[in-house]
């Protein structure tokens, strides 16, 4: 498996590689992207900070729920940090099972727990100002990650 806390723009090839297995007929692949607008504000440019050993460690937990709950062959995650341009990408998730089904439903669980437990916190810079945004928004589905 694969976890990672980088500076670095993320690669989705090496984490689909690392979850991919023979028995896997499918990998889904989940892209958090930075977009242009969130609340009604012109968003900027994103920064994202976090604690990396905490943070790796809550990364695999969330491993572990995806694995007690659904039948996969693989969970991989990767998250950005410093700062990220509209369009970049601040969070990749990659989950492979035997079925479609199966690796999508891991996939959407594992994004909403990393949201939820994962220390990595994210500033909006919007025209007009700045405000750091602690995680999961309990009742908000925005789909920023």
């Amino acid at each position: 498996m694969m976890f990672e806390i980088t500076a670095e723009p993320l690669d989705p090839g090496p984490l689909v590689a690392a979850v991919r297995r023979d028995e896997s007929g499918a990998v889904a692949l989940f892209y958090g992207v930075a977009r242009n607008e969130n609340l009604g504000r012109k968003v900027l440019w994103l920064e994202y900070d976090a604690y990396p050993e905490m943070a790796i460690k809550k990364m695999r937990e969330v491993a572990d729920e995806v694995r007690a709950k659904f039948t996969v062959t693989g969970v991989g995650i990767l998250h950005r940090t410093g700062r990220l341009e509209i369009g970049e990408t601040s969070l990749l998730v990659a989950v492979s099972s035997g079925h479609r089904k199966e690796a999508f439903d891991a996939c959407h669980f594992a994004v909403d727990r990393i949201k939820q437990i994962v220390p990595v916190w994210k500033k909006e810079v919007f025209e007009g100002g700045e405000e750091w945004i602690e995680g999961h928004v309990p009742g908000v589905e925005d789909g920023s990650p």
